[in-house]
């Protein structure tokens, strides 16, 4: 499983997949084909030949213009009602049902709401009673005759007048517009809101009318009553009509302003691009793309797939030149392919608004740009950024301003995180971004007399990149680390603290192997330095190198306090196999606490394949040395293959041997650290390594003067031999 991972890790086929996969997605997110020619702003100059139109076109209108009158069309349409005409003939027969029911319960001399299916419920008792004392006193007429005089007769004239003037519903009706449309039939009716009855105020008119007729003040009452209860809406809201007309409404708001003629000049050579002339342009471009054909809108699409084919093979040829470890690493490349598709995902979501704002300002190419360096290197970071904003420039229609003013931010981006020690730095780099952007927005904005309400809207936007940018790069760090499993400087700088578990336990366990790795991450961190390697993984990388030695720490010298070698009553091959034991339970305890696997390489290529001589001249003194095979006594590798582990090694041997020096001075430390070196490239331990006889040189020197400063003689104290040698003791 493992050794298909690594196969997959550094597939040709799979990088070819990404790659692919990269141009293909970019080409898709492309503007459509007119937009593919180079974009002009209003207050440019045009310097290219007189632009004379092939073919007759309209002319768009301004995206403004347009949409406001959009709106207006909007906004005049009125909300559109349903004359229901059959509404009162409905009312006037229910009324008359009702009425039947009621004589009936009155003949029956039944409570009120005695029986449900008689009796209608909605009039109150003391109507009802009303009623009753009604027919009670008229006893030449008969009961239905009392209610069709009295009630039924009076109902038909008000509910007649009441619908005559319409009675509406407007709980779910649009209160912008107090002017409606009422639709009889195929007719449209222009009516004021106000002139039309609602419910309450057709209930109030009933109550009024009713009040005006000559009968007892008890009979008005009950009346009123009983006609409210028929009044319905007959003038009904109908939201699919309104939309129908809205959408009619919309549609006839034309698209263009008027018409360029063929041969007809669009803009001189040399002139200024105004508004008019630039919405002329604007409406070539897209008749021109409204007449390509299949054949062509294929030869585009490959034209496009070309395009950016061309930009990321720059970065390609860059990386495989001189970043092999990125090169190498399909991980890496997918992290780079993928952070470049993000921006250009976001430049296309930015392109389908539509809105009268600098919202190109919101492309976070700094996020980029600081991501890249920290995870890679400022090279990396930078070259990065120079292709993404020409690809970037290329989805905004060619559009060079908007790539120089990313590059000039981006630049600056990557140059405030190039050296990152901790996270709150990112932070920093605001200043340079938003500096970055308001020199390129003025520059450019001066040039073409742009208004300052623009200047100060797009400084304003930029602001907001500016300020955003830091925020979205460390939380999107911390994704990136997790899930492409990358080791960052800030990675290592957190690795680095002493109160990480693993250094607090090799302290307080090992502390002669604590002593002895903090001194290792000074002379490699020196010695990185020298040779242009990474100082902070060769420090980090010795801080770790030993911390299998916590396990069992009284194996090994430097932590036998009280000078019990425990090695003297144990065999030679006993021996090896306690020493060896430190490798393997190093990088056990590496991965238990998700140390990086850059820095879990140091464990085991700290050691090589060296031999461990101490116990295999040991073993040929006690055996004889052709009964001892010298691979019994190695370690298990791998080599170093890096210039930081090649650094930890020598730094290692380089270190204990010195200190082991009785009465150090120059030429012994000198000598000392020539051998060891001299020693492990014999042993062809550094074979693998990419390292040259001038860094070891170079190597040597750091060595040489960090080792002889710490050995360096002091004058010896009056009374030194007593200081040496007194007892705490109390002497008597």
């Amino acid at each position: 499983m493992a050794e298909e991972q690594s196969k997959l890790r550094t597939s040709l086929r799979v990088k070819i997949t990404i790659a692919l996969a990269t141009v293909i997605l970019i080409a898709l997110m492309f503007p459509k084909g007119e937009s593919i020619e180079s974009e002009v702003a209003v207050g440019t100059i045009w310097i290219h030949d007189d632009l004379i139109a092939p073919f007759s076109f309209p002319v768009l209108k301004d995206p403004e213009v347009y949409k406001a009158q959009l709106k207006a069309a909007e906004e005049g349409v009125y909300p559109v009602y349903s004359f229901a005409a059959d509404a009162e003939k409905r009312a006037i027969d229910s009324a008359r049902s009702y009425g039947k029911l009621l004589t009936s319960s009155l003949q029956n001399n039944a409570a009120p709401g005695a029986n449900k299916e008689l009796n209608p419920t909605f009039l109150s008792e003391a109507s009802f009673n009303t009623l009753r004392s009604l027919i009670k006193s008229q006893r030449n007429l008969r009961a239905d005759e009392v209610i069709r005089r009295n009630i039924l007769a009076h109902t038909e004239d008000v509910l007649h007048f009441i619908y005559a003037i319409g009675v509406t519903d407007t709980s779910n009706v649009p209160s912008h517009n107090d002017t409606i449309s009422i639709r009889i039939g195929n007719v449209d009716k222009i009516e004021k809101l106000s002139r039309v009855f609602n419910i309450g105020s057709a209930k109030i008119q009933v109550d009024d009318r009713v009040q005006k007729l000559e009968i007892s003040n008890e009979l008005k009452n009950v009346l009123a009553e009983f006609i409210n209860h028929f009044v319905r809406a007959n003038v009904i809201y109908s939201p699919r009509l309104t939309k129908e007309e809205t959408e009619q409404a919309i549609g006839n708001v034309s698209r263009y302003s008027g018409i360029v003629n063929e041969n007809e000049r669009i803009i001189a050579k040399h002139d200024r691009v105004t508004k008019e002339a630039k919405l002329k342009i604007d409406s070539y471009k897209a008749a021109k793309g409204d007449q390509v054909g299949s054949e062509e809108t294929i030869l585009q699409f490959l034209g496009k797939l070309l395009h950016i084919a061309s930009l990321l093979s720059l970065l390609a040829i860059y990386i495989f030149l001189f970043r092999k470890k990125i090169f190498n690493d399909n991980i890496k490349i997918l992290l780079l392919a993928s952070n470049i598709v993000f921006i250009s995902f976001i430049t296309f979501l930015i392109n389908q608004v539509s809105v009268n704002l600098p919202l190109q300002f919101l492309i976070f190419v700094p996020v980029s740009s600081m991501l890249l360096t920290i995870i890679f290197d400022s090279r990396v970071g930078f070259y990065s950024t120079v292709i993404t904003v020409l690809i970037l420039g290329a989805l905004r229609s060619n559009d060079y301003t908007f790539a120089a003013m990313n590059l000039f931010a981006g630049a600056l981006s990557v140059f405030s995180v190039r050296d990152m020690k901790n996270r709150s730095q990112i932070f920093r780099s605001f200043l340079l971004i938003l500096t970055g952007y308001i020199v390129a927005i003025l520059a450019y904005g001066l040039e073409r007399f742009a208004p300052a309400d623009m200047l100060f809207s797009e400084i304003a936007f930029a602001g907001t990149n500016a300020l955003i940018s830091p925020v979205l790069t460390y939380g999107l760090l911390i994704f990136f680390e997790k899930i492409f499993k990358i080791t960052t400087d800030l990675t290592l700088v957190e690795l680095s603290n002493f109160d990480r578990p693993l250094l607090k336990d090799l302290a307080r366990r090992a502390p002669g192997t604590f002593n002895h790795s903090m001194t290792m991450g000074t002379l490699a961190e020196a010695a990185a330095e020298s040779i242009k390697a990474n100082p902070l993984l060769a420090r980090v990388g010795a801080y770790y190198h030993d911390i299998g030695k916590t396990i069992m720490p009284q194996n090994f010298v430097e932590n036998q306090l009280n000078n019990i070698n425990i090695h003297e009553n144990l065999s030679p091959e006993e021996s090896v196999n306690l020493i060896v034991r430190h490798v393997k339970e190093g990088i056990s305890l590496a991965e238990e606490y998700n140390l990086p696997k850059e820095i879990i390489d140091f464990i085991p290529m700290h050691h090589g394949t060296a031999v461990m001589s101490y116990f295999y001249e040991k073993a040929k003194k006690l055996y004889g040395e052709e009964k001892v095979n010298i691979n019994d006594y190695r370690y298990p590798g791998p080599k170093p293959n890096t210039k930081e582990t090649s650094i930890v090694m020598l730094a290692d041997g380089c270190e204990s041997a010195v200190r082991s020096i009785e009465d150090p001075d120059p030429v012994k430390v000198e000598n000392v650290i020539n051998n060891i070196i001299q020693e492990r490239i014999d042993q062809e331990q550094l074979d693998e390594a990419p390292i040259t006889l001038r860094d070891l040189t170079k190597i040597k020197e750091s060595f040489t003067s960090i080792l002889l400063g710490q050995r360096h003689r002091r004058i010896r104290y009056p009374k030194q031999e007593e200081l040496e040698n007194k007892s705490d003791d109390k002497q008597d």
